[in-house]
């Protein structure tokens, strides 16, 4: 765990907490960085005590909230700017992340963290530069770098989400090795305006994981298409995710949509799992 995090608390740790003090336990083995991994605290009237420090019990504790060690006091991992966004406990470990309560990460049948492993696969990571358009927890790129890409290039425009990541301990910034981060550079800034400054055929493959539609529509246009082609090299992968929003309600297909446009921007592209997979023509 990164020094600077400290403990991460969640309902179920401050649960396992109380347990072991009304069972009278003088230590007790548990997480305190999202099942990343086990530590043991020892338990004191009042408190507990880890890594030579001494916390409180929580005097409240809500599900679905991840309470960060900050002022001397334990607060949620959440802030409110123009959104409210907070990192997101899940049942598996690493977390997910929600904007105004919009999760941002699938979590249903699979944790995020391995849901990002086999959508990286799909690209093959291994010895090439990759620009990882909408970094959000870094996921994607982590997998890149323990899949030994040659350089992780990825944009993140929030800075919010910026700061989440700095507290997640399965966002590579905190959980990569020193050699595997000097493999990624991460910049603040909107992909949508940073790639006309990209040079042209400068990339291996592309991972495109952008908010919502109706965030920001200007990542699914034909224009921004138009751009990630260009600065893709001929043959090279893309993953889009799409998810599916607004079938049922509008009927409207985004994934037909978006495949339909890749295609006119010089890509291949078919189904794969939740988005679209695209492979750069010879020729474009």
């Amino acid at each position: 765990m990164s020094a600077s995090v400290g403990p991460l608390l969640t309902l179920r740790v401050h649960e396992a907490l109380l347990a072991a003090r009304s069972a009278g336990a003088s230590t007790l083995r548990c997480s305190l960085d999202l099942d990343r991994s086990t530590t043991t605290v020892e338990l004191r009237t009042g408190g507990w005590l880890w890594d030579g420090h001494r916390f409180p019990f929580l005097p409240a504790c809500k599900d679905r909230t991840i309470y960060h060690w900050l002022d001397g006091n334990f607060q949620p991992v959440a802030r409110f700017t123009t959104s409210l966004i907070k990192l997101v406990p899940t049942e598996w470990g690493p977390p997910t992340f929600e904007i105004d309560g919009i999760k941002m990460l699938p979590t249903a049948r699979v944790s995020p963290y391995a849901d990002a492993e086999l959508k990286v696969s799909l690209i093959a990571p291994r010895g090439k530069l990759i620009l990882d358009t909408c970094g959000g927890l870094g996921y994607f790129a982590a997998w890149c770098l323990r899949g030994r890409a040659a350089h992780v290039y990825s944009y993140e425009s929030n800075p919010d989400v910026l700061w989440l990541r700095s507290l997640n301990p399965w966002s590579p910034d905190n959980s990569e090795s020193l050699e595997s981060r000097t493999a990624l550079t991460l910049t603040m800034g909107d992909i949508a305006e940073q790639i006309a400054g990209l040079p042209s055929e400068s990339v291996d493959a592309i991972l495109h994981d952008p908010p919502r539609f109706g965030i920001a529509g200007g990542l699914y246009s034909q224009v921004f298409y138009d751009q990630l082609a260009r600065v893709l090299k001929r043959r090279g992968k893309l993953f889009h995710y799409t998810g599916t929003p607004n079938r049922l309600s509008s009927g409207r297909d985004v994934p037909n949509e978006v495949a339909s446009r890749l295609r006119h921007a010089g890509f291949t592209a078919k189904p794969s799992g939740d988005g679209i997979l695209a492979v750069k023509r010879g020729r474009v």
